[in-house]
């Protein structure tokens, strides 16, 4: 189990984000049980085309409710929802509203990112997060490889 393989899962932050029907999405709802266990932060940004495309939205919506300090949620619906500048709203722009936040945990040693569906969220990402690195002096592109190597940020993007 994901959650299993880290000693301190029970203080790190956990921020997966993906699109539609990923397996990590069955992965999340199989082992709830022992995600309740988990008194860190779980962040989920989900991405779909439309509302109707949400899967276990309201299993979702349950858990935010039975862990409200653990558990974020956060919907990215690109055909139905914009940004305040009217752009369609993808996962990054979505996380974009959250963008300092984001940074502040992923420097964090306990932070754990799993990213899962199209390719260029992968990009956009990289374009909110390099300004806010560089403000700190920090390579966002290199700082990336690092947790990447730390199995702290693990991709898989199509």
């Amino acid at each position: 189990m994901f959650f299993e393989k880290y000693d301190d899962y029970k203080v790190m932050s956990f921020l997966p984000f993906f699109t539609e029907n990923s397996f990590f999405t069955i992965l999340i709802w199989n082992t709830w049980p022992f995600v309740l266990q988990f008194n860190g932060l779980a962040w989920l940004f989900l991405g779909v085309p439309t509302s109707s495309s949400l899967l276990y939205k309201e299993e979702f919506e349950k858990m935010k409710e039975k862990s409200p300090d653990n558990f974020r949620l956060d919907f990215a619906v690109s055909r139905e929802q914009t940004n305040a500048n009217g752009e369609k709203m993808y996962i990054q722009t979505r996380m974009a509203e959250y963008a300092e936040e984001l940074w502040e945990l992923l420097k964090k040693d306990n932070t754990y990112v799993y990213m899962c569906g199209l390719k260029g969220m992968e990009k956009g990402i990289d374009e909110i997060m390099i300004p806010l690195a560089a403000k700190e002096g920090i390579d966002w592109i290199d700082y990336r490889k690092q947790l990447k190597k730390g199995e702290q940020w693990n991709v898989e993007v199509y």
